[in-house]
């Protein structure tokens, strides 16, 4: 396929992960589950006849930490999706470079470029036009802001903790493990509260299973094609769009309208995202 095609695929069907949480009658947490179960029960097939379960014993600890990070990811945003609108909540989530940025600074001691910190502020400031300057003042903003928030911070521990292992073992390989341990943490979660994992309507699992199939397992295995055919860094701008994708599902089955003061911040937040991956494209013409 050609890789551009396969990113666009990729980028629609992650797309319709809020829509999917939202039209569904299950839990978040539930939703979170049956996300990873599905598609981790259709790959594991594949990967079992195509004998692509080797994996050295490091490796596997950190495919199977990472599956618990990314779990809390998908929990935690789903969460929010409860609380706010399908767009801000999956553009807060999308904040993960800049996460990713200030902890390599801070833990690793990498230098981060201008663009990364020019970016990293008008992120700030959009954040600030989304939420609302006196509601930030008076801390009155919306819990599944800071759930969506939380969020991107999983998501960005989770790209600085398995952005290594893809170099010694394949996508398949890393993906049947990462969503192996993700399906066993959210399942001792559930079952810890006691939700509801079988008794269902028709319509939510159709949405449970869209969400696995379609999102996680579809989605992620075209973008990791794409990734691995085009530039690293076009591909992270690229899969911005999908905020405005999901904003664009959200108005036509859930019926969303943004106020203005989010539309603008969303815009400032987008640009300021895309700086920072600016940056890294710079680094690598440089060098």
């Amino acid at each position: 396929m050609n890789p551009k095609i396969s990113l666009l695929i990729g980028i629609i069907c992650i797309s319709f992960s809020p829509i999917f949480v939202r039209l569904g009658d299950a839990s978040p947490l539930v939703s979170a589950f049956y996300r990873i179960f599905l598609a981790w029960v259709v790959l594991a097939p594949y990967a079992i006849i195509g004998k692509k379960l080797k994996i050295s014993r490091k490796d596997l600890l950190i495919a199977l930490l990472g599956g618990v990070i990314f779990a809390g990811d998908i929990a935690v945003w789903n969460m929010s999706l409860m609380k706010i609108s399908a767009t801000v909540s999956t553009l807060v989530a999308n904040l993960a470079p800049v996460w990713v940025g200030l902890l390599s600074y801070l833990i690793l001691h990498k230098k981060s470029g201008r663009n990364f910190w020019i970016g990293t502020a008008v992120s700030i400031v959009g954040m600030i036009t989304l939420v609302g300057f006196n509601k930030i003042i008076q801390l009155q903003f919306n819990i599944g802001f800071v759930y969506a928030l939380i969020a991107s911070f999983f998501y960005a521990v989770y790209i600085m903790i398995t952005k290594g292992v893809l170099r010694n073992i394949s996508t398949v390989t890393f993906m049947y493990y990462n969503m192996l341990g993700a399906s066993i943490f959210m399942l001792a979660i559930c079952s810890f509260r006691h939700d509801n994992l079988l008794h269902f309507s028709t319509p939510t699992w159709f949405c449970l299973i869209g969400v696995g199939l379609i999102c996680q397992l579809t989605g992620w295995i075209t973008i990791n094609y794409a990734i691995n055919h085009l530039e690293a860094t076009k591909v992270s701008i690229a899969l911005l769009s999908q905020t405005v994708i999901a904003g664009f599902w959200a108005m036509l089955f859930l019926g969303e309208k943004l106020e203005l003061n989010e539309i603008v911040g969303s815009v400032i937040v987008l640009g300021g995202i895309a700086i920072t991956f600016f940056r890294k494209r710079v680094t690598a013409v440089s060098t």
